[in-house]
């Protein structure tokens, strides 16, 4: 890749043989614009830190999470356990405030390595910088950051997939083998990056990646969700990762399914509609027909085959209530879907306290008895932090995803090595942001971690190198910025 330093900023290039404070204070002059925003997006988490102790608890996710820190065992419904084993490597410290450091790092990890990639494929700093702004100050991701939910390591694994593709032009072994294990580990987060896993296998053999390195690649990641998937086998009987699956899908079409087309067999027609409204098709999850004897876990069979018959029956029905759902991610004002939900996670100032389900403040206390209190705010910080009110709106969103498929389909100012660059993180946040809502519902929550990979593929739309090879300094240069720009975190944190 061609050198992308200004004149000044080479200026600014350490010389052989300087200590380890000039090469960062050199560092720093180079990226000094990025500098700055990330110690803005510091001085935000902190006061997340100080505003609102010792971290937000989600109801019925984070209490699952905590659970299987307990004790590892995988859960039957919904969730898999890469995110309960993060917690269980937490659970010699019993403190939740540490979960919650510790995903803000992640959180600023984030813009630091789409920055890193960006300067490194011809972005100047400042456009840099710009792509990574509502990575690092949008109020729901940092909302996501501060409590103990799996949607920012999730983020962070998937972000860090497609970086790793697109560090280099070529797509090595290591590279195709490092992102294939980071999606399998985002797969045991949240089994959504299953489907993604298989896209980014197909890309790269799009891209004419070597069948020997496509082969190491698929089998790493087989390693950890075939583990897995054979410990959930051993509990119940079933190889996968998660349940649920059937009665996600059957709840995503009981908002339009009409037995009358369907014509369901007698074992199923008992999952008809009973004239029961929701406002949201992932509240019939939890309130729909799903639920009646033998309950929820003992339908799963029933609901699945229900589900795929519902969809064969009524395709157009289907594709227009996924569209419906999909377009409120774009929707201004933000509105509240499921309507006991906020339409935007905006931080509030008063004290949670923990869930009343049974079991769950015994879970809680458990793992960290300091949370007897649940959620408590701290003045003046609280108010400061419930003023915080920086969230990109949903049509911002959207021109961001057109900008970068305009990316991919512009024929001048870029060529195939920049269409190939944004294909990749623009797939990826479609993808996010289409796949929960086909197989349950819309929650703005699930399409948070879309933003960074958002942003990535518009930036890349203007890199100018995005397929020339790197040359030596440069890698030498963007290498050291990032351990530079890390260090800078962890002396600022």
């Amino acid at each position: 890749m061609t050198d992308v330093l200004t004149g000044s900023e080479k200026a600014a290039e350490p010389a052989p043989g300087r200590g380890p404070v000039r090469r960062l204070r050199a560092g720093l002059g180079r990226h000094r614009l990025f500098a700055g925003v990330l110690v803005l997006a510091v001085v935000v988490r902190g006061l997340a830190l100080l505003g609102q102790r010792p971290g937000e608890m989600y109801w019925y996710d984070s209490y699952e999470y905590l659970r299987f820190a307990l004790e590892p065992h995988p859960a039957r419904n919904l969730h898999p356990g890469g995110y309960g084993f993060f917690l269980w490597l937490l659970k010699p410290f019993h403190s939740i405030p540490l979960i919650i450091v510790l995903q803000h790092l992640m959180g600023l990890a984030v813009g630091v390595l789409g920055y890193a990639v960006l300067r490194r494929r011809g972005l100047p700093a400042w456009g840099a910088s710009l792509a990574m702004i509502a990575p690092l100050f949008d109020v729901e991701l940092l909302h996501l950051e501060h409590a103990v939910l799996s949607d920012t390591p999730f983020m962070l694994l998937v972000t860090g997939a497609v970086i790793v593709l697109l560090w280099s032009p070529e797509i090595t072994w290591r590279a195709a083998t490092g992102a294939s294990l980071l999606l399998a580990c985002a797969a045991l987060v949240r089994t959504i990056a299953l489907p993604l896993l298989v896209l980014v296998l197909i890309w790269m053999a799009v891209r004419r990646v070597a069948w020997r390195s496509l082969l190491v690649a698929a089998l790493v990641a087989a390693v950890p969700i075939v583990s897995y998937a054979t410990w959930y086998h051993s509990e119940y009987g079933r190889f996968k990762l998660a349940g649920g699956d059937g009665a996600s899908l059957w709840a995503r079409t009981r908002t339009f399914v009409d037995c009358d087309k369907v014509k369901p067999p007698p074992a199923e027609a008992k999952l008809c509609p009973d004239g029961v409204q929701t406002d949201a098709a992932s509240e019939y999850y939890w309130i729909g027909e799903i639920n009646r004897p033998p309950g929820r876990t003992a339908n799963e069979d029933l609901a699945r085959s229900f589900a795929l018959r519902a969809i064969m029956a009524q395709p157009l029905d289907y594709l227009w209530a996924v569209t419906v759902d999909v377009s409120r991610t774009f929707a201004y004002p933000a509105v509240a879907h499921p309507k006991r939900l906020p339409p935007v996670y905006y931080f509030t100032a008063g004290t949670v306290p923990l869930s009343g389900e049974p079991g769950a403040r015994g879970t809680a206390l458990a793992y960290d008895p300091g949370v007897s209190e649940g959620t408590r705010s701290v003045g003046p910080y609280d108010g400061w932090l419930a003023a915080y009110k920086v969230h990109i709106p949903g049509p911002a969103l959207l021109i961001v995803l057109l900008l970068g498929a305009w990316g991919l389909v512009r024929r001048r100012g870029g060529g195939p090595g920049t269409r190939r660059a944004v294909l990749l993180p623009w797939g990826v946040a479609v993808s996010l942001l289409v796949a929960p809502v086909a197989v349950l519902g819309f929650d703005h929550r699930y399409a948070m971690p879309a933003l960074p990979l958002a942003c990535l593929a518009a930036a890349l739309m203007f890199a100018r190198h995005a397929k020339a090879p790197a040359e030596p300094n440069e890698t030498d240069e963007t290498t050291a910025m990032v351990g530079e720009t890390t260090a800078t975190v962890g002396e600022t944190a």
